[in-house]
């Protein structure tokens, strides 16, 4: 089998089975491991997958820059937003996320909305001046230009004095084995901070990021409300989410 063969496998062992471990499959194909690890090491350095210990799992397309994930799965963004937007009520006070999808929660609320919405994301905070009756409050701090929030110790310090009703939590990967993840150590720090900060976290989970692994934790299944997500229901990733427990909340 030719390298680029071997490479285009594995990738769709990804896709079907939702994770690859070196030494079976190098006993499969009857490769060295080493082999199989170095196949590995290529397509993880060309952000095809994140290498965990033993084998890789699939990446997260939503870790790249801001403006291009712009243009990621916007359809589903709209559908997930849509139905995050009718979990905030009247009179609540939100936490809500960075991110282009809760960019698009902004766009889903009613016009007429009266609440109150906290947030690190400077696109957000922008977005929401055209609702008049939603008070907004950012927390400041270091702008992290990746994802065009703020982050860092200041941010967080800002964050532990808020007490919300809600947290719309942004991620980049929502896997069965390796959980809620983003791209950043600090941002999913801070994530953490912010859902400590909320009575109830709901994830923003538009198909591209439902089977993908990014590298930082940022919460066990066991701290969120749910996942709302418009992927189709015989998905095998959602199946697996379903087996291991964790609540769905569909979007439509």
């Amino acid at each position: 089998m030719l390298p680029a063969e071997r490479r285009d496998l594995l990738l769709t062992r990804l896709r079907v089975d939702g994770k690859i471990v070196a030494k079976d499959i190098a006993v499969e194909l009857g490769l060295p491991e080493d082999t199989v690890r170095r196949d590995l090491r290529e397509l993880a350095a060309a952000g095809l997958c994140q290498r965990v210990y033993g084998g890789a799992l699939p990446a997260a397309p939503a870790a790249a820059d801001y403006q291009t994930r712009t243009a990621v799965a916007p359809d589903s963004k709209k559908r997930v937003a849509a139905t995050a937007a009718g979990l905030i009520r009247p009179g609540a006070t939100v936490l809500l996320d960075g991110g282009t999808t809760a960019l698009a929660v902004v766009d889903a609320l009613p016009a007429d909305l009266s609440a109150t919405v906290v947030t690190h994301s400077v696109t957000v905070a922008a977005a929401l001046v055209g609702h008049p009756g939603v008070e907004v409050l950012v927390l400041g701090g270091r702008l992290f230009k990746h994802s065009a929030v703020t982050c860092g110790a200041i941010t967080a310090e800002a964050a532990r004095g808020v007490a919300a009703d809600l947290f719309l939590l942004g991620v980049t990967g929502v896997h069965h084995r390796a959980g809620l993840t983003t791209g950043d150590a600090d941002e999913a720090a801070l994530k953490r901070t912010l859902s400590s900060r909320a009575a109830e976290t709901y994830v923003l989970a538009s198909a591209e990021k439902i089977g993908a692994v990014s590298p930082y934790t940022v919460l066990a299944f066991e701290e969120v409300a749910g996942v709302v997500t418009d992927v189709p229901a015989d998905d095998l990733e959602l199946a697996r989410l379903g087996a291991a427990g964790v609540p769905i909340v569909r979007a439509s």
